[in-house]
């Protein structure tokens, strides 16, 4: 618990602490969720906040709203329930220069980076503001996060997210620099002076993340920062890859090695699309002990896995195509039709826009992510067709496997959550068959009153043999019982012994943050930090 002076001093009015970095990637969100933790282990009532995410991995707040993932993850490690106020500009990267941008948790406009900035950011400053004031209202302290760098020269005219949004907030600013990259202190040197002299005065200190190795030996160093700048380092967090945080960004895929274990009984590749969104859909199964998941950019990396899974997208269309072009849509088949030659069975998922990608064909009308009037082929796994609509479904969803298919027989009646983010609608052909079409999950929105629930809805489907399924459910491997049992079918087709359920996944994220909350308890001079937020 916290000193009852510091708690006292906070208490009266909210105070905001914020994060910005000497660069994109330096830890920015992950440090936020630390100090998240930790203010919420010393009693504080703490909330995250980023004024404007550019992400692709989104989360769907309890009222049925989208916000950058990262500000969801803080949200859970606060203790708190997730809204739009913690994240009132989310960025969604789309192809031909486009981006969709939703405003408190809605889409508002498709734009260009340029019509971003000369349309939309001069009236942004009131939307942000009143978010975060919002916050300090609710609560005792808001956690922070920039985006970028703040010395990004050309974009700090209309600045909403690093130094005029600390200025709007009257927030003192810590500045997060990478040392694994090489140059920690040039770039923190040089972040400050292309700051503005009040800007440089914002800044209350320094935290110096992923280092490798004794500190001892970068004592010099921080001497010298800390004599050159007049400002303190409040701390070096060792390098760590094993914090098992949730990654906001899909750069953090290109590092991905997964666990390498001979021990590891079921093979999955999970194709890595040019757009890919809400990837950490695959984490539960990453941390089941019997599993390697790995993602595939390429044929050649293939190989001979049990499980193939396509992933959601921002654009769908546009990565089918890829799929296609890369020759890995024509490998899919080839590996299914080989291994069923050798007696092997192959699985296939598909969530969201990598469910729609199994389907026999895609429409877009209206121009939703292509030209209008546009109409592919999908891979032609299922007998689904899908068709685009300017409508964006974003619910949090829960229900139960229903599936009529022999073969799903012991997954019927498992209970399901998670939530659903898409604009197209999907529907099997006539030519299915009942148990195609009675669907996978039956599903009830939770967002709304048990009073204004109407008839659930169906969601997902089969293949014919059962070996290839498809959901719009995003976190449907979160449920443990679903992906326990699931993975039990797999080993068994491959005349392995199933196992019992032995990951509990939420837990396993309660702990995580804890772990992180320690890790920086160890590094941090938290009794400084303190005093610069009172």
């Amino acid at each position: 618990m916290a000193d009852a002076h510091q708690k006292q001093s906070t208490r009266a009015r909210g105070r905001a602490i914020m994060l910005q970095g000497t660069a994109s990637d330096v830890g920015k969100s992950v440090v936020t969720t630390a100090l998240c933790r930790i203010f919420k282990q010393d009693g504080y009532k703490v909330a995250p906040f980023k004024s404007q995410n550019m992400a692709l991995n989104s989360y769907v707040t309890p009222d049925g709203k989208e916000i950058g993932r990262a500000q969801g993850v803080q949200a859970e490690a606060c203790g708190i329930m997730a809204t739009t106020d913690m994240n009132p500009v989310l960025i969604k990267p789309m192809q031909d220069m486009q981006s969709q941008v939703v405003v408190h948790g809605k889409p508002y406009l498709n734009m260009s980076a340029r019509n971003y900035r000369t349309d939309f950011l001069p009236t942004a400053k009131e939307i942000v503001t009143a978010a975060v004031e919002r916050l300090k209202a609710d609560y005792d302290l808001v956690v922070m996060e920039g985006a970028g760098s703040p010395a990004e020269i050309n974009l700090k005219h209309n600045d909403i997210v690093n130094m005029n949004m600390a200025a709007w907030a009257e927030a003192p600013v810590i500045l997060v620099a990478d040392i694994d990259r090489g140059g920690v202190f040039a770039s923190i040197v040089g972040t400050l002076e292309l700051l503005e002299p009040a800007e440089r005065d914002r800044v209350t200190g320094f935290i110096i993340n992923k280092f490798r190795g004794d500190v001892e030996l970068l004592r010099p160093g921080l001497d010298w920062l800390e004599e050159r700048t007049g400002k303190p380092v409040l701390g070096v967090l060792p390098y760590a890859d094993d914090l098992d945080i949730e990654a906001e960004d899909s750069v953090q895929l290109a590092q991905w090695k997964g666990r390498v274990d001979p021990e590891n009984d079921i093979d999955i590749a999970v194709m890595a699309l040019p757009r890919i969104s809400n990837f950490t859909d695959i984490d539960p199964l990453n941390a089941e002990h019997d599993v390697r998941v790995r993602y595939v950019r390429r044929l050649d990396e293939l190989g001979d896995p049990d499980i193939i899974i396509l992933p959601g997208t921002k654009s769908t269309i546009a990565d089918l195509e890829w799929l296609q072009a890369s020759g890995l849509a024509a490998g899919i088949e080839q590996i299914r039709s080989r291994r069923a030659q050798l007696g092997k069975k192959t699985w296939v998922a598909g969530i969201c826009g990598g469910y729609q990608m199994l389907g026999r064909s895609l429409a877009d009308p209206h121009g939703v992510e292509t030209e209008a009037g546009t109409k592919v082929a999908g891979l032609g796994l299922l007998p689904l067709r899908t068709t685009f609509t300017l409508e964006k479904r974003t619910e949090q969803v829960a229900g139960t496997v229903v599936s009529l298919h022999h073969k799903w027989g012991s997954m019927r009646g498992i209970a399901v959550q998670g939530y659903e983010i898409h604009m197209g609608t999907s529907h099997v052909d006539e030519d299915g068959g009942i148990e195609q079409r009675r669907g996978l999950l039956e599903l009830s929105n939770l967002n709304v009153s048990e009073m204004e629930q109407g008839e659930a809805l169906l969601d997902g489907t089969l293949s014919e043999d059962g070996y290839v399924f498809g959901t719009y459910l995003h976190g449907i491997f979160h449920n443990d019982a679903f992906r326990r049992q699931w993975l039990n079918m797999v080993r068994e087709s491959k005349g392995i012994e199933p196992l019992p359920l032995m990951l509990h996944y939420q837990e396993q994220r309660e702990q995580a943050f804890d772990r992180l909350a320690d890790l920086a308890r160890a590094h941090l001079d938290m009794e400084r930090i303190y005093s610069i937020i009172s």
